[in-house]
């Protein structure tokens, strides 16, 4: 590995590479070696999560959202998916010189409904402007501040044997939606993007805290990539059944002509929950009264067979009763989605 290639972003086996030859190697930590969406703090006896992420994307403004939404959303659900209620989100700006300023204050327009929606504050924040054709635009960067949910333990090395496996909704929507959109490609009905809080999820499901062992948004690298470096984290095999893995028609429609794999493309709206079987059946009921939640459905468990360090730990029983190993994404199907 001599320079970055725009793989390293993917969320797949290159960004892996990444990671473990240049940063955790620098940086690594006991709260930094988890690789959880979100560091889990302690301080003065409360108990936080923060978490911190970049955005970048075109086009800039998509169905179902922009950039802005974007960049709010995923910084909420990595807290989310933590189990925190967010407290607090700051934001950095790097424009590029000659961005219109209509569509930065759309964009800005966008981020304050958002974290409206959401009950938070942006709190504190910077902007630099660079020259023209030193950036794609623009680009942001938000972190942001929750407090863990009495009696929630998220973790991804938490899965265990004979978890269930649980998905909000439907699959795939944010990257295709994007591809659509970007490459003018015209599919009917129109795709549109998932991007949304999931804080309400959590809350929303909160009660079941103990039984909750893992949750996860799939964003880069989908869901397929998610689940790999969860059940690498625990060390455990999973199985996912695709009939019952959500997909909408109009997506799975795109992804045959296209010829891409659902399972790898990237979500902004959705949550992974890796469970206690005993408290599936409430976390679902109480999903499905959620708007956001009334496509969840159980898509797998985690199962008996052992996990090997050469072996993908997650397989597929596919609709015509083979199996197929879903190994960690591969190179960069679909650049900068997120």
């Amino acid at each position: 590995m001599d320079t970055v290639t725009l793989s390293m972003g993917g969320g797949g086996t290159h960004s892996s590479q990444l990671l473990s030859e240049v940063f955790l190697p620098i940086y690594g930590n006991e709260i930094l070696n988890t690789l959880d969406d979100a560091a889990a703090l302690s301080v003065g006896g409360a108990h936080l999560a923060f978490t911190t992420d970049s955005y970048t994307i075109k086009p800039i403004f998509f169905p179902g959202g922009d950039i802005g939404k974007l960049s709010i959303c995923g910084t909420v659900n990595d807290l989310a998916a933590k189990g925190a209620r967010p407290l607090a989100i700051s934001a950095a700006f790097i424009i590029e010189e000659g961005f219109p300023i209509e569509d930065l204050k759309k964009i800005a327009r966008s981020m304050r409904e958002t974290t409206d929606a959401v009950g938070i504050n942006l709190v504190t924040g910077d902007t630099k402007v660079v020259r023209r054709g030193d950036a794609d635009g623009i680009f942001i960067t938000t972190s942001g501040i929750g407090a863990i949910i009495e009696g929630m333990d998220i973790s991804s090395s938490r899965a265990r044997k004979g978890d269930d496996i649980l998905i909000s909704g439907t699959i795939a929507d944010h990257g295709m939606a994007i591809l659509n959109a970007r490459e003018g490609l015209g599919f009917t009905p129109e795709i549109r993007s998932d991007v949304a809080p999931l804080c309400d999820i959590v809350a929303g499901i909160s009660a079941w805290g103990r039984s909750l062992h893992v949750m996860r948004d799939p964003t880069r690298g989908g869901l397929a990539s998610a689940l790999t470096e969860i059940a690498t984290s625990s060390r455990v095999t999973m199985t996912l059944f695709e009939h019952a893995i959500p997909l909408r028609q109009e997506v799975r429609s795109c992804c045959d002509l296209l010829g891409m794999d659902p399972l790898y493309i990237a979500n902004e709206g959705k949550l992974v929950i890796v469970a206690d079987p005993g408290a599936t059946g409430a976390i679902l009921k109480a999903m499905k009264t959620m708007p956001l939640g009334r496509d969840a459905a159980v898509i797998g468990m985690v199962d008996e067979t052992p996990y090997a360090d050469q072996i993908p730990p997650v397989c597929l029983q596919t609709n015509i009763g083979t199996k197929r190993f879903v190994p960690l994404l591969v190179g960069e199907p679909l650049p900068r989605i997120c």
